[in-house]
């Protein structure tokens, strides 16, 4: 059996030439159902059954690199505008833990024992005490999916395939239309919305949550059918706008987390980083970073001159530095951008065409799904600054849209033309399987690795898949999604691979 994956969060981004209004079959219900094998994902607290295509038992969830570019410049402001929900340490972790759900710490110092003395001779000095371990309250058994038509998030739970929570992106609710959602280190889901350019913060843990009206308890939304109104969620924690990114081409679609460790000499764990990707009407990219606990604007990387066919960034990952890698849709512009220094380097225009989702693995290197042409997925060799196609990935006439890295170096992309999952291996960087079937999908678009190491498959006919790696046993079927269109690290597992040491 698969090895349990722990934490993370990494981050690939697209859609169909964007095409994504989301639109799909199926019904945009706002109830959410589970579809399960055996007793995975039963929920028998409430809901009532009802028989499903493929005839599993189906019950309500509603209770639950070449160059540098000289003309790159940054900035530490955008026109963007933040409107802060939240009152969290910008310095430190937050303290305490929650009995919400299981919970275990993101980062760890390991300990050292000291010397041990003598009574006749002096005490050896071991160097410094190491830190206790980073206790910020967090949790992974979720997978956050955007309803794009509904301008809403789900939180769906990964090991019942309940869901416990939907929310609104933004407050003009009928026009946002959030596709990418990417999770940090401590569960924490950012969601972008590629109309009305913006990203929205909201906790998993009601214990991150803020009392803003002070009546000592956390409102927030319990289900599909319990979306609060815009400004009364208290789980929701900030919204940051960018109104020059307003037209939906142009919107905001990059969106990772940067991985952050604990100071070794102050022992405080700093809270992380957000970057996110949109262009300008001028055709200028940028790649601003936002404090994580208010949304506040740090940092704006521009990158004139990025794209011609209408598109602004489309992908964006971090590795364990917290450099950003981004690429665009088409045949065109791909670069790093170094945390530190925030210098731009060019990695050559990105082969292929219709690039989609795209992740980091452990070594530091990019994997880019493409759903037409010669090649179905590229790798990106961070260290030979090299760009190389893997092949066709089963069909010609239709390939990898979403794609993330588990921590067994499995590759998995979600396919159409004919609908399906496909593997490829890391170390070979050759396909696996290319027709792992997905009953009764529509258009799976997106794919993410769970807490447990389950593979998961957004279908924009409005569900959602997970899938036992080894066997491809499908082991739960979730329902109730409307027009789901996201591709990005949707639990914080891929962020897992890059966490720096």
């Amino acid at each position: 059996m698969f090895g349990r994956a722990v934490l993370a969060a990494s981050v690939w981004i697209s859609g169909c030439g964007d095409s994504g209004d989301g639109s799909g079959g199926g019904t945009q219900s706002s109830t959410s159902s589970v579809t399960a094998t055996g007793t995975a994902g039963t929920d028998t607290t409430a809901g009532t059954g009802t028989a499903t295509g493929d005839t599993l038992p189906t019950t309500s969830g509603a209770t639950q690199g070449q160059t540098d570019t000289s003309a790159t410049t940054a900035t530490t402001a955008a026109s963007s505008t933040s409107t802060t929900t939240a009152a969290e340490s910008s310095t430190t972790a937050e303290p305490g833990t929650s009995t919400d759900t299981s919970t275990t710490g993101a980062v760890s110092a390991s300990s050292t024992g000291e010397g041990s003395s003598t009574t006749d001779g002096p005490k050896l000095d071991m160097g410094p005490i190491a830190c206790p371990p980073d206790d910020q309250p967090s949790t992974f058994d979720y997978i956050w999916i955007a309803n794009t038509s509904q301008g809403t998030v789900s939180k769906i739970n990964t090991m019942t395939g309940i869901e416990e929570g939907r929310y609104y992106t933004h407050p003009s609710l009928g026009a946002a239309q959030p596709s990418r959602t990417s999770v940090n280190q401590y569960g924490d889901v950012a969601v972008s919305n590629r109309s009305l350019g913006s990203v929205t913060k909201v906790a998993a843990l009601k214990v991150k949550c803020i009392d803003k009206n002070n009546n000592g308890q956390i409102e927030t939304s319990s289900g599909p059918n319990d979306i609060k109104p815009w400004g009364q969620d208290e789980c929701v924690l900030w919204h940051t706008a960018f109104p020059d990114a307003n037209d939906y081409s142009r919107g905001v679609r990059p969106t990772a987390w940067e991985g952050v460790a604990q100071d070794p000499v102050t022992c405080e764990t700093p809270v992380p980083r957000l970057w996110i990707g949109y262009k300008d009407a001028a055709n200028t990219a940028h790649f601003v970073r936002l404090a994580g606990d208010t949304g506040a604007v740090l940092d704006d990387v521009k990158r004139p001159n990025w794209s011609t066919n209408g598109f602004g960034p489309y992908g964006g990952a971090v590795n364990s530095a917290g450099d950003l890698f981004a690429v665009g849709y088409d045949n065109e512009a791909s670069i790093r951008i170094d945390a530190t220094t925030l210098q731009v380097t060019e990695l050559g225009q990105s082969p292929g065409q219709f690039k989609y989702g795209m992740g980091i693995d452990s070594n530091g290197n990019m994997w880019v799904g493409s759903f037409s042409g010669p090649h179905h997925m590229y790798f990106f060799d961070a260290q030979a600054n090299k760009w190389e196609g893997i092949g066709n990935g089963g069909n010609p006439g239709g390939g990898a849209l979403g794609v993330q890295i588990d921590q067994e170096g499995r590759v998995w992309g979600a396919a159409n033309g004919p609908c399906r999952l496909i593997e490829a291996d890391v170390a070979t960087k050759k396909f696996i399987k290319t027709d792992i079937a997905l009953p009764g999908c529509g258009s799976p678009w997106g794919v993410s690795i769970d807490n447990e190491g389950y593979v998961w498959v957004v279908d924009k006919a409005n569900q959602a898949y997970k899938v036992d790696p080894d066997t491809y046993e499908i082991k739960l079927i979730v329902k109730g999604l409307i027009n789901p269109y996201t591709y990005s690290d949707m639990t914080g597992q891929g962020l897992q691979l890059v966490l720096p040491q």
